[in-house]
């Protein structure tokens, strides 16, 4: 295949399931739920706790600077932060095991009425159910972006989250966290709008 037609196919694979998503209006309604959530929590002195695997830590890590940094407008910055300190993943990777990284961290740090803000393309991973556990032992509120796969934590342990954002899948995890990176850009718009700021 020539590399322009591989772009193409590319090009149009992300806009249909862009397009999916669109025209779903439960897919729009949890991010608006999502936003909301976040949006509580922060108007309560509370803050944002984002997590992920791989690509999706790079979102949590996205989501959390663009919140506590700035994203389009200069304005007051908003209590957020990512479960990304390499020495902080190391040492309880090391000391307790990898599905507990994020765990230990709300453990130390998560506050009744934060949010964990967990991605799992597959929602599978791991360390990201142990989190959504110890957040509600915090009694903390869990949002999970993730896909319409049929994961563990949806199939499982669905009664750990407030907030589903779902999004359409196909065979590839690139498609879903296109999407996912649309959907962390629009929450931070709706939550600067909504806060006045």
């Amino acid at each position: 295949m020539e590399l322009k037609e591989i772009l193409k196919q590319h090009l149009q694979q992300a806009s249909d399931i862009l397009n999916d998503f669109i025209n779903n209006d439960q897919y729009l309604s949890s991010v608006e739920e999502a936003a909301q959530t976040i949006i509580t929590s922060l108007q309560n002195g509370n803050k944002i706790i984002s997590a992920g695997n791989g690509g999706s830590m790079c979102d949590a890590m996205h989501f959390a600077e663009e919140l506590s940094g700035r994203y389009r407008n200069d304005r007051k910055g908003l209590a957020a932060v990512s479960i990304s300190d390499p020495s902080h993943i190391t040492c309880v990777g090391n000391d307790y095991g990898f599905k507990y990284i994020f765990s230990r961290y709300l453990e130390a740090l998560g506050n009744p009425g934060d949010v964990f803000f967990g991605i799992s393309t597959s929602g599978n991973s791991e360390n990201i159910i142990c989190g959504c556990l110890e957040a509600r032992r915090r009694n903390m509120k869990v949002v999970i972006l993730t896909s319409d796969r049929e994961g563990d934590l949806q199939v499982d342990y669905e009664d750990l989250v407030d907030v589903f954002i779902k999004t359409p899948s196909n065979k590839y995890a690139d498609r879903i966290q296109e999407l996912h990176i649309k959907i962390i850009h629009s929450l931070i718009d709706m939550i600067e709008q909504k806060l006045g700021i």
